[in-house]
């Protein structure tokens, strides 16, 4: 996806939107440029929006430019530290330097941050590194989900303040950092994550110090470089943003209990979600989903099937936002299977190959995935069964029961297994059921309000997406600011700058009450 094929996407969107004949002059902006007018622009926002959306059904089978050469050097000057020791300790004076400076700095750095993930060659260099250290998700929605939270990840607009005034003088609550916060980041979303969090710790006052996952090392330590690199031209105190050289477990561990380590944030599985909670530290946690999607008679079976592939197929599933399990009243599956065929599905109906497959994804106790096979193509997926799929085939579709490890289980891959119920308070029963109480993401396809209510209500997910791609729910195509930190075990949901932030209370007694 290079910058001819986001010109169109733009070209596309403003031909929509306004009527206007499309030009062929029109160019798209250098994406290096600061965006804060537009974050502060709700119309901006619109257009980025709807460009997302462009990009989303438009997606270029082009390769990066620049793939990575894996010859990335690092120093302790790109905030990259031998031991966690010494790199929380560089947080810790960073960030006392950090409290006397204005908000105007602030948003600069932020914007800083923004404006280097937003030059495409950057784009096209993270997005493919992603892909080939990890070996997982593909490049082209790396792009978008590296633009998304680079754009719509909200900086010191978030902090609003908050006052009070009567005859006892007034009171101002504003949001305050924290200190040094220590954040653990996944495999599935390193730079995504790393962009995220920078943006919303630093807009409320914080440094971070970043602890990645091993199997995404250097992607994320150059994610840490490239951000030192910008806020030192700047002239931000150095080592806002920290890690170390050699991520691990161990280091992890030392983050964790380290002193001068204010709150503790993991996005990531249930086991290190529980370590930081019980770490006694403020902690927030974004952990697993299992999220159902529920289709109804009163649906726009067309639209959902295209719908729910394109949410499924997202980064193969890597997002535990995705679509992991379908629900469909039995009135409406035939013809619901039947679309989903046109626009990707590969339906696997033989008992030999759905047992073939379930041998070679699940784990050795059938508890979970393979993590050989997290994020692979659906086609990678049916090569190992010695299918030939479509070149267009897109996810991997599979009729079973509720009881199914493929329903019971998050995979994180492009396998959707398909559960026919009688009506649509079954759909909605099950759905609860098969989501095990994560509160993270649920997605129903209705046109009854009624129905669409109940679920919401009862399921009680951070994100509940109507009528659209599960990727709605993070403002790809949806409206609504981006996170890659949801937390639900906690219960911040999306987080943002204010979930970095405490409140603080400063009281002017008997005075500054004009009215």
């Amino acid at each position: 996806m290079n910058d001819l094929a986001i010109s169109q996407a733009v070209a596309n969107v403003l031909k929509k939107y306004s009527g206007a004949a499309e030009s062929k002059e029109n160019t798209f902006q250098p994406a290096d440029q600061s965006l804060s007018g537009a974050e502060k622009d709700s119309d901006h926002h619109g257009l980025i929006d709807a460009i997302v959306a462009e990009l989303l059904q438009q997606k270029s089978e082009t390769k990066p430019s620049e793939p990575y050469s894996g010859n990335i050097q690092f120093s302790n000057e790109h905030g990259i530290f031998t031991s966690m020791d010494q790199a929380i300790e560089a947080a810790y004076q960073a960030q006392r330097q950090y409290l006397v400076c204005s908000m105007a700095d602030r948003q600069k750095y932020i914007d800083g941050i923004r404006a280097v993930f937003l030059q495409q060659s950057v784009l096209e260099q993270i997005s493919a590194m992603a892909v080939e250290e990890t070996g997982m998700g593909n490049y082209e929605d790396k792009l978008i989900k590296n633009r998304l939270a680079a754009t719509k990840t909200p900086g010191t607009e978030d902090l609003i303040t908050q006052a009070y005034s009567g005859d006892d003088g007034l009171s101002v609550v504003e949001y305050s950092a924290y200190g040094v916060i220590g954040s653990i980041t996944p495999t599935t979303n390193p730079t995504e994550t790393i962009i995220c969090n920078s943006i919303g710790m630093l807009a409320a006052g914080n440094s971070v110090v970043f602890s990645p996952h091993p199997r995404s090392k250097n992607i994320s330590l150059l994610a840490v470089k490239l951000i030192n690199e910008k806020l030192a031209q700047l002239g931000a105190p150095a080592n806002l943003v920290v890690t170390v050289d050699q991520p691990s477990i161990e280091n992890t561990n030392v983050m964790m209990t380290h002193p001068k380590i204010r709150m503790l944030v993991a996005t990531g599985g249930p086991a290190i979600v529980q370590s930081v909670l019980s770490s006694g530290k403020k902690a927030i946690g974004a952990g697993a989903g299992n999220p159902p999607v529920v289709v109804d008679e009163s649906a726009n079976i067309e639209k959902a099937a295209k719908d729910i592939i394109s949410g499924c197929s997202f980064d193969n599933n890597l997002p535990c936002i995705a679509e992991k399990e379908l629900i469909v009243v039995d009135h409406v599956a035939d013809f619901l299977i039947h679309c989903m065929k046109k626009n990707g599905a590969y339906l696997l109906s033989e008992p030999a190959q759905i047992a073939q497959l379930q041998e070679l994804v699940l784990n050795d106790k059938k508890t979970g995935p393979n993590t050989n096979f997290v994020g692979k193509s659906a086609i990678y997926l049916l090569q190992q069964l010695n299918i030939a799929a479509p070149n267009d085939t897109k996810i991997i579709l599979i009729e079973t029961d509720k009881s199914h490890p493929f329903v019971v289980h998050e995979l994180m891959m492009p396998i959707l297994p398909l559960v026919r119920v009688n009506n649509v308070d079954e759909a909605i029963d099950l759905a609860i059921e098969v989501e095990h109480g994560n509160r993270h993401t649920a997605i129903m396809h209705s046109m009854n309000v009624e129905k669409l209510t109940k679920m919401a209500k009862l399921i009680q997910t951070t994100i509940f997406v109507k009528n659209g791609p599960s990727y709605a729910g993070l403002g790809a195509g949806g409206e609504g600011f981006s996170s890659f930190t949801i937390a639900g075990p906690t219960g911040e949901g999306l987080t943002s700058a204010r979930s970095f932030a405490r409140q603080r209370r400063c009281v002017m007694v008997e005075m500054l009450n004009i009215r």
